[in-house]
């Protein structure tokens, strides 16, 4: 029997949601796919399991939002969603400040009561840290994040979480990081700025369960591509591929550096452990990053019992998990000439998700960067709603 036993369209590497999405989008346009994904499960990192009547989130905690109403309507296809709006809070040595920085941040960091004493109070920080910059734009993430939110929130909310979420110091991170981190001078303690918003009630497995439960796509887990990588070459006419890119081409012009997170889960005997669904643990002594109470994500109860989850960054090599691109300068030059060969051989193979591209997605810019690879791959007009498709 050949790796290609069924004349396949197409092999898909990963079962995550960008080879999920584009496999089901081409069983709508008539095309068979065989995706084979490592793990033991689908899902990718968006995986979830129920345990004591709670949906953990396998690899950290995942919430939808997106400002894309096409992908928010897409995705609400396979799922109910609950509304959930994520509400940090974050403990420094014990003292207890709410994420992202707002009014109620700088009343607890400060006891300022306005936006103008709250302004005043960062601009002030600022000037007196910030004054040999100039005019000059911030160079790294220890300038960006102080030219943001000043030094007391810099030191106590940021330097040492990012710091143990990156493995190096903030002044050797990009400044880009930090931008991602809204700063409000109003009393809102919603994480994401974002209109739409929520977690699927029941998890995101069953998401990917129904894109996947056609008689045009098959699933293989527990199947390294590597294992028969050159069998694979030669027997598919078209691969897409979301692994590691510079694993794809043998590190040949080096390896790119990524971050991976270790993930240790506990069932407690209580009903509520923290009173909070996400609390991140902002100074540097703490060797986790944030602890996830999942029930609190979807506001179901048990017996009497809590499930949480401790995140610990760790160094990546190639014995462990690539979660995160690490996009600074050298990694992004390396990874130029990645594209640059992957583009040599467009006619066969397809690269995407995060690790195929070697870029930090959210959710929602997965799912728009997958709609964007299946319009290309079958020629559909820029303007085609994958919400609305009533064509197929």
């Amino acid at each position: 029997m050949t790796l290609n036993d069924k004349n396949y369209d197409y092999l898909v590497v990963g079962a995550g949601p960008f080879g999920a999405i584009f496999a089901y989008e081409a069983a709508k346009r008539g095309k068979r796919s065989l995706i084979i994904e490592k793990r033991s499960h689908i899902a990718g990192n968006t995986y979830t399991h129920t345990d004591h009547g709670i949906t953990v989130h396998d690899y950290g905690a995942h919430i939808f939002h997106t400002d894309n109403k096409e992908v928010w309507e897409y995705i609400n296809q396979f799922a109910e969603f609950n509304g959930y709006q994520n509400q940090v809070v974050a403990n420094y040595k014990g003292e207890l400040y709410n994420l992202p920085f707002n009014m109620n941040t700088f009343y607890e960091m400060w006891g300022t009561k306005t936006p103008a004493e709250a302004k005043a109070k960062i601009e002030e920080q600022k000037q007196a840290a910030l004054s040999e910059l100039g005019d000059r734009e911030p160079r790294n993430l220890e300038e960006q994040a102080i030219s943001l939110i000043g030094t007391d929130i810099y030191q106590k909310l940021v330097k040492g979480y990012t710091e143990k979420q990156w493995g190096r110091k903030a002044t050797e991170l990009p400044s880009f990081i930090i931008k991602r981190l809204p700063v409000r001078f109003i009393y809102d303690n919603n994480y994401f700025n974002h209109r739409y918003q929520g977690i699927p009630v029941g998890g995101y497995t069953q998401i990917f369960d129904k894109m996947l439960d056609n008689d045009l796509i098959d699933v293989r887990v527990n199947e390294d591509f590597f294992a028969h990588k050159d069998e694979y070459i030669a027997e598919f006419p078209r691969i897409v591929y979301t692994g590691m890119i510079d694993q794809f081409f043998d590190y040949k012009f080096g390896e790119l550096e990524y971050r991976s997170v270790r993930f240790e889960s506990e069932l407690k005997q209580t009903e509520n452990y923290q009173g909070n669904s996400v609390i991140n643990y902002t100074d540097a002594e703490t060797p986790y990053t944030r602890v996830m109470e999942w029930k609190h994500f979807d506001g179901l109860s048990d017996d009497g019992v809590t499930i949480i989850t401790k995140e610990y960054p760790q160094e990546w090599d190639r014995s462990k998990e690539a979660y995160y691109p690490v996009n600074d300068e050298k990694n992004t030059n390396l990874y130029k000439e990645y594209a640059k060969e992957a583009r040599k051989h467009k006619e066969q193979f397809i690269f995407g998700g995060r690790l195929g591209q070697y870029r930090y997605y959210d959710m929602d810019q997965v799912f728009n960067a997958a709609f964007n690879t299946v319009r290309k791959e079958f020629d559909i007009p820029s303007d085609f709603n994958f919400a609305h498709d009533e064509e197929h």
